[in-house]
């Protein structure tokens, strides 16, 4: 539960912080540029501070996570409505996680 924890906040970070950067780019402002940068950051470090899982494994399963972390921000913030191509895909996507993750007991 600690691993889904940490990758959802990893997860949150990365968006956060891609979001900050996509705002300083189309407005030149460079202090989100920086808050951009210095997010991702905590992102990687976040990301990375879980050593139990090999790094592949922990990326397979970090993928899963930041796909649906991402589609619940897009549905919430912006009230954007997958389409079945998206959700399918989607299914497939936290499939491949949990195989990777229960594969690797």
């Amino acid at each position: 539960m600690t691993t889904l924890a940490s990758l959802v906040l990893a997860a949150l970070l990365e968006i956060g912080g891609d979001a900050a950067i996509r705002h300083g780019l189309l407005r030149s402002a460079w202090s989100w540029l920086a808050l951009g940068g210095a997010t991702l950051v905590a992102y990687g470090l976040t990301v990375n501070a879980n050593r139990s899982l090999h790094f592949g494994q922990l990326m397979g399963l970090y993928i899963a996570v930041f796909f649906v972390v991402s589609q619940l921000v897009s549905f919430a913030v912006f009230d954007e409505q997958p389409a079945a191509s998206l959700t399918l895909g989607g299914a497939l996507i936290v499939s491949g996680g949990l195989v990777i993750h229960l594969g690797a007991r």
